[in-house]
């Protein structure tokens, strides 16, 4: 494995929060989220306990896939507000203790960008993949006076960036190597990019696409090195920032240099299985080309932990202490927790779990308060990919509170970005402030344990005693967790359990003692396994 600079010191505590900026907070009444609505709403975040926040991607944009085109690197797309109210934002959040990452489009740029016009009219220009002559598959006709045709990376909008192919091959004589001029140049302006807003204050970024840099690249090796390469930059010029991949194979994209992968409902050598095991019911965002899985989360009691525990292993021993695994609750390309039969009641465990267990733990914006995913929605900047795959509904304004558009805009609803939920019984940050027994301070109990106990963080060690119904594991020799997300009860015998039982920490419907651990169904607990006499 490379040798890179040790992490941050800082990201053994995070706790991200990602923030889909058009959905967060709209503070002009347009009907679309900005900058200043996120700075207002920063007090939010520091009392729910998070301390890092990746916003996605704000450039400059034409928007035909959600900003994910960006036509300028280097501004903010006035939809979103000024550069002065982004470091306003950052510089509040500081404040706060809260670090700021945005999102790294690396792997393609708009069709609107410079780059790619003066590109499309220059046969000599080789920031972009150009084939010359007729048009092979999977490649789009040339917009300009340049003959041939071009490799998109995603929409046919979005030009993939040449870094390169891993293999020649003569039947494409026009594959470039990673050495040659154009992959040189997208390399020197990842990095260009990456010190503008690193000097501005932003902690670091998330890389989107992350493995799809380098074509033709089968084990991603080349890629690979391309990370590691700007990596040994970052560490020299940036000791502080870290890099977080959207890669979700974390055994390959942190010994290549990203500090953070997360598991995604794809990647990895089992197409996104460890994290679809968990969350996945089949509804809201679903690719008809995912095998069929039970998750663990699920009432049915027919899901098993073991997927996820085992991709975990996995992926842990091959980081060693070279950076970490994230385990998010949803994104913005993912169905968010409550998602079709799921109910409010089955989220508790859920949290229990994801804030206990030794990931680095990343919260969709809403989900702290059990936001659904709104089905039926049309397609909005490019959210529909398939006939059962429509990020649209994960994607909703946040609920604020029980005011017109649920404190999301004082814009008409008819102008909003995408509709508030329209269920009367939606949640909202300020009832769920209000009642202490809601899903809101439950996540906000489990931050402030998990930061006063390091042994619940993701250095911290972890035994697995059962691994079915419930699901029960001892971290760092001290803290047991039992989770049960079937509906009906359980129960596992276990010596780590005396007579006179554990002191309970955060528990509902879950007993353990006499050597038995029973749980009640949806229930949870977190317990401290030493005498009470030592516990503090």
């Amino acid at each position: 494995m490379t040798s890179f600079r040790p992490a941050p010191a800082w990201l053994s505590d995070a706790v991200f929060y990602q923030i889909y900026p058009q959905s967060f907070a709209d503070s002009d009444g347009d009907g679309i989220g900005d900058f200043n609505g996120i700075t207002a709403h920063l007090d939010h975040l520091a009392w729910l306990g998070v301390n890092a926040v990746w916003i996605n991607p704000c450039f400059t944009s034409p928007f035909r896939d959600a900003g994910y085109d960006v036509s300028d690197y280097l501004s903010v797309a006035p939809r979103y507000g000024t550069s002065d109210d982004l470091a306003t934002l950052v510089r509040e959040a500081g404040r706060r203790g809260i670090r700021v990452l945005l999102d790294l489009v690396a792997g393609h740029t708009s069709d609107r960008h410079p780059w790619f016009t003066a590109s499309a009219d220059d046969p000599d220009d080789h920031r972009y993949i150009w084939a010359p002559e007729g048009r092979p598959d999977g490649f789009v006709r040339s917009p300009g006076s340049r003959p041939g045709a071009y490799l998109p990376n995603f929409f046919d909008s979005q030009p993939a960036l040449n870094f390169g192919y891993a293999r020649m091959d003569p039947a494409e004589p026009w594959r470039q190597s990673v050495d040659a001029e154009g992959p040189r140049a997208n390399r020197a302006a990842l990095r260009d990019i990456m010190d503008h807003w690193l000097r501005l204050g932003l902690a670091g970024f998330r890389v989107d696409m992350a493995h799809s840099l380098v074509k033709d690249d089968p084990d991603r090796s080349a890629t690979a090195e391309v990370w590691t390469e700007l990596r040994g930059w970052l560490d020299a010029a940036h000791p502080e920032a870290v890099l977080l991949s959207e890669w979700g194979d974390p055994a390959v994209s942190v010994p290549a240099g990203f500090h953070v992968d997360f598991f995604l409902q794809f990647g990895g050598p089992t197409n996104g299985g460890p994290l679809r095991s968990l969350w996945n019911n089949g509804e809201g965002t679903a690719d008809e080309g995912w095998d069929p899985l039970d998750c663990f989360f699920d009432p049915s009691g027919k899901g098993s932990p073991r997927t996820f525990v085992e991709a975990w292993r996995a992926a842990h021993d091959a980081i060693g202490d070279a950076g970490h695994v994230s385990l998010p609750t949803s994104n913005h390309d993912f169905s968010r927790l409550n998602c079709g039969p799921r109910t409010a009641e089955q989220l508790p465990a859920a949290f229990a779990f994801q804030l206990t267990w030794p990931t680095l733990p990343a919260i969709y914006y809403g989900d702290e308060i059990g936001m659904r995913y709104i089905p039926g929605l049309p397609d909005t900047e490019g959210s529909v990919l398939g006939p059962r795959y429509n990020r649209a509904g994960s994607r909703t304004p946040m609920q604020w509170d029980d005011g017109p558009n649920a404190g999301f805009s004082t814009a008409p609803a008819d102008r909003l970005y995408l509709p508030v939920d329209p269920d009367p019984q939606r949640p909202s940050v300020a009832a769920q402030r209000a009642d202490e027994a809601s899903l809101l301070h439950l996540a906000h109990r489990l931050i402030a344990l998990r930061k006063a106990s390091p042994e619940l963080g993701p250095d911290g060690s972890v035994e697995v005693l059962h691994s079915g119904y419930p699901f029960v594991y001892v971290r760092g020799g001290r803290h047991l967790v039992v989770i049960n997300p079937r509906s009906t009860p359980a129960a596992f015998t276990t010596d780590v359990v005396g007579e006179a039982g554990p002191r309970a920490l955060e528990v509902k419907g879950v007993e353990a003692d006499s050597g038995v651990v029973t749980a009640r169904g949806f229930g949870y607990g977190v317990f401290d396994l030493r005498p009470a006499s030592t516990s503090d």
